[in-house]
């Protein structure tokens, strides 16, 4: 079971509203469809990040992971922008026939006063199931106290390869690695304190964490994860270790 995170940056212009990266999408989408031709793996989720399009109406109502809204039109802004996204995604995916199919983040899950995620998995473990490739994004959800609040791809990502038990997570990201002080790649990250200098906020409208809250999405998983740019997207599906490994 392979969960793969197609970062916001990557498929999109970050600091363009809702301007979508053509090319990059397509580049993606072909690496996608050769790997279930040629590899077959059992099972494959995807996820894809907001980019340009969630993040820049989240930032405009001032709404985050834990600061919510309760204006209705701030809500629809922010998932309608999600949903055009990941029909981007869903038909350059069909394009090249791969069964994908769109699970929304929004009505499937809540979290409680405490900021506690429950997110309903069971149906994408289905859908696996039946050779599907169910596509997640990051999207607002409901927040007890808050009204509505985001949910990030990355926790997107963290709670479905916990919940259906994968055994590979990638989250593919306009950079080769997470870098160091001198922006070279480090190899292996196995505690968030002995990266904790470099890491800072994504150079764009990001209002989930950027590259720090990536790391420490990833080092609660139990399952391994790297972190690698989109030219090595093929060596992912082919079992190598690129970019960074997060254990």
């Amino acid at each position: 079971m392979i969960v793969l995170k197609l970062g916001g940056s990557v498929i999109t212009e970050k600091d363009r509203p809702e301007t979508l990266d053509g090319p990059a999408l397509e580049r993606a989408a072909d690496v996608i469809a050769a790997a279930l031709e040629d590899r077959d793996p059992e099972g494959l989720v995807l996820v894809h990040g907001a980019g340009s399009f969630g993040h820049h109406y989240a930032s405009e109502h001032g709404v985050d992971t834990t600061a919510g809204t309760h204006d209705a039109g701030a809500v629809l802004d922010i998932h309608g922008a999600m949903k055009t996204l990941d029909e981007f995604v869903l038909a350059r995916l069909r394009d090249r026939d791969v069964p994908a199919v769109p699970v929304h983040p929004f009505s499937a899950g809540h979290r409680d006063a405490a900021g506690e995620l429950d997110l309903h998995t069971g149906q994408v473990g289905t859908l696996v199931a039946e050779g599907f490739v169910p596509v997640l994004h990051g999207d607002v959800i409901a927040h007890a106290g808050e009204g509505a609040t985001i949910i990030s791809g990355d926790e997107v990502v963290t709670r479905v390869a916990t919940d259906l038990e994968a055994d590979c997570v990638g989250l593919c990201s306009t950079v080769p690695g997470v870098l160091d002080a001198d922006d070279a790649v480090i190899d292996e990250i196995t505690a968030f304190e002995d990266v904790a200098s470099v890491l800072g906020a994504s150079d764009a409208t990001d209002v989930t964490g950027g590259m720090a809250g990536k790391v420490q999405t990833l080092l609660d998983l139990e399952a391994e994860a790297s972190i690698f740019g989109l030219d090595d997207l093929t060596a992912f599906f082919d079992g190598a270790n690129p970019g960074t490994t997060i254990r």
